[in-house]
């Protein structure tokens, strides 16, 4: 599209533009080091940074433009909002060129990104999926700047922090099928309930169309709740035997990847994932149930899932070392949902006699009133266990965690700072052990992974 269109589309004005027919054709980027030749840069304030700052840079590199809200002294488009104008321009591109795309959403209060992944895999055709954790309000509609004539399918991770963030993000990008992972505890301090979770998760299939699709976790307790909240059909999915896409003879091998019978409407199938947790069981679920929607039998989705591999960092990332050390990183994010489910998955990992289970845990964030009870929850299911370290990391709420561990029966101590971790973790590990680290994303928990990861004992020669 020529500056002059993408101008008149978000109601914006040129400045400083030497040819207004230059055309954008690219993805949109908003850090300037990702710009490339016919790239849009988007000019975002932020706490630290001004994006303004950086658009010269972004032109210099080959960015057509960059979406402002002042001139800048480079080609420019100005507006009064610089991400109300990015969602106006997502939205007429999928009313226009890409009115062909099918759009699948995907949110939940835990495992949208493994959902999204897991989709992305199955699908048929030429599919664009949100990349990294990109499903806000700047993330979505740069991934529909990504999608192009050629797509398929555009599948969309969708996040809220409150009440009407979802309806905002599907008046951009209208779903035809709309995924529910879960309504947990994610963010609960911030939406101040789980009924009100429920109700935000909810959006995402009040935005069907009649012929749209819902699919809904038939395991999780507001499954009845939402399915009345659609004029779309609605497919469940699960291991509860009225669940239209079931799961059964689940079973977990030593590397914490589960394994079971596929069962649909048309047949069944074995199905051997490559992530790691049982909680992709449900995951993957929900993808057979959108394979299913897009024409595949059953033999082809659980082919495609037994294939599918995880693509995002940081979320029960698992490497080992030189030494046998095996490390869990799954400190991208974590609410008390996610941690019991890391925590099943490491004790899924271990039991052999030269494997012990070490658990390095962080605070979770945005629980609000719930916090110290959250935390002390997590601390009495790691004791119940039975792992062999429990390390926790950081302040109060790390404490809380520990005094509800060691009250148990587990042994679990507390640590000032990923440091201090670090220097214990050095002196106990040794071959076979599994690490799990997990934390909330704001304790970067993930430098202690990596630190691990470099941090390999030197072997004394004979």
């Amino acid at each position: 599209m020529s500056l002059t269109e993408i101008a008149s589309i978000v109601g914006g004005r040129l400045a400083d533009v030497l040819d207004p027919e230059a055309q954008v054709s690219q993805p949109a980027v908003f850090d300037s080091r990702e710009a490339a030749t016919g790239s849009l840069f988007i000019a975002l304030k932020g706490e630290h940074t001004d994006g303004h700052a950086y658009a010269e840079s972004a032109v210099n590199k080959g960015a057509a433009a960059a979406l402002v809200t002042q001139p800048v002294g480079v080609p420019a488009i100005v507006v009064d909002d610089v991400l109300a104008a990015f969602g106006r321009l997502g939205r007429h591109l999928l009313h226009g060129a890409l009115n062909t795309v099918r759009i699948v959403a995907i949110t939940g209060s835990a495992g949208k990104t493994s959902t999204k992944d897991f989709i992305a895999q199955v699908l048929p055709g030429n599919v664009v999926a949100t990349p990294q954790s990109f499903n806000n309000e700047i993330g979505l509609p740069l991934t529909v700047s990504m999608a192009d004539r050629r797509t398929d399918y555009l599948v969309l991770e969708m996040g809220a922090r409150h009440i009407g963030d979802i309806r905002d993000l599907t008046r951009i990008a209208e779903p035809d099928i709309s995924v529910i992972t879960n309504v947990g505890t994610a963010h609960v301090g911030e939406f101040g309930g789980r009924d009100n979770i429920a109700q935000a998760k909810g959006e995402i299939v009040e935005a069907l169309p009649a012929e749209g699709l819902a699919v809904l976790n038939a395991d999780d307790d507001y499954a009845q709740a939402l399915q009345q909240r659609t004029q779309g059909r609605v497919v469940t999915y699960g291991l509860s035997d009225h669940a239209a896409i079931r799961a059964s003879d689940v079973t977990v091998d030593a590397q914490g990847r589960a394994a079971y019978t596929l069962s649909t409407p048309e047949g069944t199938a074995p199905v051997q994932l490559q992530f790691v947790g049982d909680v992709q069981v449900h995951n993957s679920l929900a993808a057979a149930a959108v394979g299913r929607e897009a024409g595949l039998d059953v033999e082809e989705v659980a082919a495609r899932l037994s294939e599918a591999l995880p693509r995002a960092r940081w979320r029960m990332e698992t490497i080992t070392r030189s030494d046998g050390v095996t490390i869990v990183n799954d400190a991208y994010n974590a609410n008390p949902d996610s941690m019991r489910h890391s925590l099943n998955a490491l004790a899924s990992m271990t039991g052999g006699r030269d494997q012990r289970s070490v658990a390095v845990l962080g605070r979770m964030n945005e629980l609000g009133d719930d916090s110290r009870t959250a935390h002390e929850d997590i601390g009495r299911h790691a004791a119940s266990l039975d792992l062999d370290q429990i390390i926790l990391v950081g302040g109060d709420e790390a404490g809380w965690m520990q005094q509800a561990a060691n009250t148990a029966g587990a042994k679990a101590v507390h640590l000032p700072d990923q440091e201090t971790a670090l220097m214990l973790l050095h002196s106990i590990l040794r071959s076979g052990d599994v690490v799990l680290v997990k934390a909330s994303r704001g304790v970067q928990l993930q430098q202690l992974a990596d630190a691990l990861l470099q941090l390999v004992p030197e072997t004394s020669s004979a």
